[in-house]
């Protein structure tokens, strides 16, 4: 590929790339309180086998910014892909890198195809509503301390 590297090629710029986004990403939680006031919070970098970086946050919120139903989940959480109309780069970046698929019968090649059938349960049935058991599932939890 003359005239272009590859990003595994140049640890440097995207750690550089990595830090500058990951410095506006924390602004917007921490400062401009997209998710409310957080009251404290870590982070850890980690780097991937092609050494590139991803990040783990954990926040903690005040009690009044908790998301505690689905409708403080809608209110941060979409799941449309973007007009390919309006903006057809966006719609073949979303769907290139943030869709699963094709596997199965489709693409039996596919990492995640174990006996012909997508190992991850794709695709997914449409729902019209958000569920919310995962955070029920929290809410039942008890912890102990000894």
């Amino acid at each position: 590929m003359q005239g272009r590297e590859r990003p595994e090629n140049r640890p440097d710029i995207v750690v550089k790339v990595f830090k500058m986004k990951l410095s506006e990403l924390l602004d917007d939680l921490i400062k401009r309180k997209v998710f409310g006031c957080v009251t404290s919070y870590i982070y850890v970098i980690e780097f991937q086998k092609r050494g590139l970086p991803h990040c783990r946050i954990l926040l903690t919120l005040d009690s009044s910014s908790k998301i505690r139903t689905k409708d403080d989940i809608d209110k941060f959480v979409s799941a449309e892909l973007p007009n390919i109309n309006v903006n057809r780069k966006r719609f073949e970046v979303v769907t290139k890198c943030m869709v699963h698929g094709p596997c199965g019968i489709i693409n039996p090649n596919a990492p995640c195809t174990k006996d012909g059938e997508c190992s991850k349960q794709f695709p997914k049935a449409f729902r019209k509503e958000t569920e919310e058991n995962w955070l029920s599932s929290l809410q039942k939890t008890v912890y102990r301390t000894s």
